[in-house]
C-alpha cells in the first residue's frame, strides 16, 4: 500500500503531539522526520516533547532534528500559559530515550529528506512557519518536491493572541507571509474549525478507556487551557492532519490569504479573502466548515488507532 511521506514542523504543545500521534498511526501515512521548533514553548522543550511523545508511542525509528529557536525579525512569544510550562503538562513521561540528531539543522533535514524521497512529500505544519519559510527560500528547488503543505493557522476572523491575530502566524508573521507567497499547494485549517469542532467531556471519557495512549491523552486534556475540559476543548492541530485523512469532512475555499506584517496593532493577522475585495490570485484551499460530528467520531477513532 502506497504511504504518503510526511514531514512535521511542529512546537508541541498538547495539540501538536495529539497530530503527531493521529498521523503515526494512521497506515497511509509515513512520518519520517518530526523538526520541533520554538512556539508553544521553547525549541528545547518542544525537542524533548517530541522525543518523550516518540518514546511512550513506542516510535523510536522517526528521525528528530531540531528547528529554529527564533522567528525570522521578531523576538519570541510563547504559549505556556494554555500548554504548561513543559508544553504538555498533565502526564508524568518516562524518560525518553530518542534522541534528537543535532548534527545539521531543521530546514537543512527538511531538505535533505525531500530531496532524497522517490514520492512527493508533504508538510505537516502545526507551529510557526519559520522553518518551512527558510526551507523554501533556501531550497527553492524543492517546491516542485513538495506535494503540498497542510497548515494549521490564522482565523477567518478574531484571533486568539490578538484581536485579529493567531497564534502560529503572530509569531512569526514574516515566516508565514513568505509561504503563503510560495506558489505551493497549501491547505489551511484556520482557528474557526476548531472552535466549532470543540472535543467535549464525554469524548475525552471515551479516550480514557482505550488504552494507555488515551489514558495519556486523557491527562493532557485536562490540564490543557484551551477552552474549558467540562465545556469543550480546542484542539486545533489536529485538524490539519484531519484535511489530509478526511478531507471530505471539510469544506474548503481557494481563495487568496495575505498576512499582515506590517501594523503593530494586527501583526500575524490573516487576510482570508473570500468576497475577492483583494482581487488578488488565490494561494490556499482555506477550510471554512467541518462536519462537527464526523470530525468528533474520526478524532475518537485516530486516537484508538494509537495505542
Amino acid at each position: 500500500m502506497y504511504m504518503t511521506p510526511v514531514i512535521f514542523s511542529t512546537d508541541p504543545g498538547i495539540d501538536d503531539a495529539v497530530a503527531i500521534a493521529i498521523a503515526l498511526a494512521d497506515p497511509t501515512l509515513d512520518v519520517r522526520l518530526i523538526v520541533p521548533l520554538s512556539g508553544n514553548i521553547d525549541v528545547h522543550l518542544a525537542t524533548n516533547n517530541v522525543r518523550k511523545l516518540l518514546t511512550f508511542l513506542g516510535q523510536s525509528h522517526v528521525r528528530v532534528v531540531p528547528g529554529s529557536a527564533t522567528p525570522l525579525l521578531r523576538p519570541l512569544i510563547n504559549a505556556a500559559d494554555i500548554h504548561g510550562e513543559s508544553g504538555m503538562d498533565g502526564f508524568d513521561f518516562p524518560a525518553p530515550t530518542v534522541q534528537a540528531d543535532t548534527t545539521t539543522t531543521g530546514v537543512e533535514a527538511m531538505h535533505a529528506e525531500i530531496k532524497a524521497s522517490a514520492e512527493p512529500v508533504t508538510i505537516i505544519a502545526i507551529g510557526p512557519l519559520t522553518d518551512v519559510a527558510v526551507l523554501l527560500q533556501q531550497h527553492p528547488e524543492d517546491k516542485e518536491r513538495i506535494d503540498r503543505i497542510m497548515i494549521m493557522g490564522g482565523s477567518l476572523g478574531r484571533g486568539n493572541i490578538g484581536v485579529l491575530s493567531e497564534f502560529n502566524f503572530a509569531v512569526d508573521p514574516e515566516a508565514a507571509s513568505m509561504v503563503f507567497s510560495s506558489g505551493v499547494e497549501l491547505h489551511v485549517a484556520p482557528l474557526d474549525v476548531g472552535n466549532a469542532a470543540t472535543i467535549m467531556p464525554e469524548m475525552s471519557e471515551r479516550i480514557r478507556d482505550l488504552g494507555p495512549v488515551g489514558d495519556m491523552f486523557y491527562h493532557l486534556f485536562r490540564a490543557f487551557r484551551s477552552g474549558s475540559f467540562e465545556t469543550g476543548l480546542q484542539i486545533y492541530d489536529p485538524l490539519a492532519v484531519g484535511m489530509l485523512l478526511v478531507p471530505d469532512l471539510f469544506t474548503e475555499e481557494y481563495t487568496h490569504v495575505a498576512i499582515d506584517t506590517a501594523s503593530e496593532l494586527t501583526a500575524g493577522a490573516s487576510l482570508i479573502d473570500l468576497q475577492d475585495y483583494l482581487h488578488r490570485p488565490a494561494n490556499a484551499h482555506v477550510a471554512v466548515d467541518v462536519d462537527v460530528d464526523g470530525f468528533r467520531e474520526w478524532f475518537v477513532q485516530a486516537i484508538r488507532l494509537s495505542d
